[in-house]
């Protein structure tokens, strides 16, 4: 690869740092604008011949309003976005170690800060002229918390690029110490090993058994919550491919309506020159029936004057002969 005027070029002609750029401009622009700035900037690298960068400006799909505030945070407050990264850093740690007293305080940040940069992301969008509903604002408090819990989420909001809003796992605490074992302190010492009876077994064979219907119903709810969050996203994807299609078919019929006026001033220039041209065909005929009547008349003109000339000479020539009268 090589630098021109400071910029990162692939050997296929492919400007990698133009392209980021344009990716960001394009997820910082409300949703709204963003179809006819992405063909824009796709057209613009397609014309430079940047086929594979205009391939991948045309790829990307509109975000929904929800993410494009919550892309919006990312952008204009990247000191508290990055604060909060570490927040969900921290608490994943905790909840991974059961540090209960620990999870307790994270987590009640966790909801403050949840709440005011939902608020942010609010004003933000409201400044860029958007008002955010309370559906979509409850959809950028999802996606923070997603942030918070999952590393993955977290890195995908960091990029600012979201086109949906992030489904927090269900695993993950909701403010309170993870269930599980209390802390193991010294065990007393045990009496010597008594036989148990059969009531005793049977029962701890049945707390078993129910303890493994509860987990395996949990699995089950955390597999049916994937599968909702996974439905939903597909259903985000399939509802901004939905007003992607119904923002090209409008542009499309803009398109067509300005070419359809185009065609019509053209037949009526068309019309306007054909009119003028009859008027000069007409105006040549005239003037070349005017040329041919002037000929005549030099033409007569010409036969008169010569035959005044020869009847001059012919009584000059008497004159000459028989002298002056007297």
């Amino acid at each position: 690869m090589q630098r021109e005027g400071g910029r990162r070029r692939e050997p296929d002609g492919q400007d990698t740092g133009a392209v980021e750029r344009v990716l960001d401009e394009l997820y910082t622009t409300p949703p709204s604008g963003f179809v006819l700035l992405r063909e824009e900037r796709a057209a613009a690298a397609r014309t430079a011949g940047r086929k594979e960068d205009a391939r991948r400006i045309h790829a990307a799909r509109r975000p929904t309003l929800a993410a494009w505030a919550a892309n919006l945070l990312t952008r204009g407050r990247p000191e508290e976005a990055q604060r909060f990264l570490e927040l969900g850093r921290a608490l994943r740690e905790a909840h991974r170690t059961l540090d209960a007293a620990g999870l307790r305080e994270l987590s009640a940040q966790r909801r403050r800060i949840v709440s005011a940069l939902s608020g942010q992301a609010a004003r933000l969008a409201g400044e860029a002229g958007h008002r955010l509903s309370q559906a979509a604002q409850r959809e950028v408090e999802s996606t923070l918390r997603a942030v918070l819990a999952d590393p993955d989420a977290a890195d995908r909001w960091a990029g600012g690029r979201l086109e949906v809003s992030l489904t927090p796992p269900s695993a993950f605490p909701s403010g309170t110490a993870p269930a599980g074992p209390a802390e193991a302190g010294p065990e007393p010492a045990e009496p010597a090993a008594r036989p148990k009876s059969s009531r005793t077994v049977s029962g701890g064979r049945a707390k078993d058994e129910l303890a493994e219907r509860r987990r395996a119903r949990q699995e089950e709810l955390a597999r049916a919550e994937r599968e909702a969050g996974h439905a939903e996203r597909r259903l985000r994807d399939a509802r901004a491919d939905q007003a992607d299609a119904e923002e090209s078919l409008r542009r499309t019929g803009d398109e067509l309506a300005r070419a359809r006026e185009t065609v019509t001033a053209a037949e009526e220039r068309l019309r306007e020159a054909r009119e003028d041209l009859d008027r000069a065909e007409r105006g040549r005929r005239e003037a070349e029936q005017r040329g041919r009547t002037a000929a005549d008349a030099v033409a007569g003109a010409e036969r008169e004057a010569r035959s005044s000339a020869r009847r001059v000479d012919r009584l000059a020539t008497r004159v000459r002969r028989y002298g002056p009268s007297g």
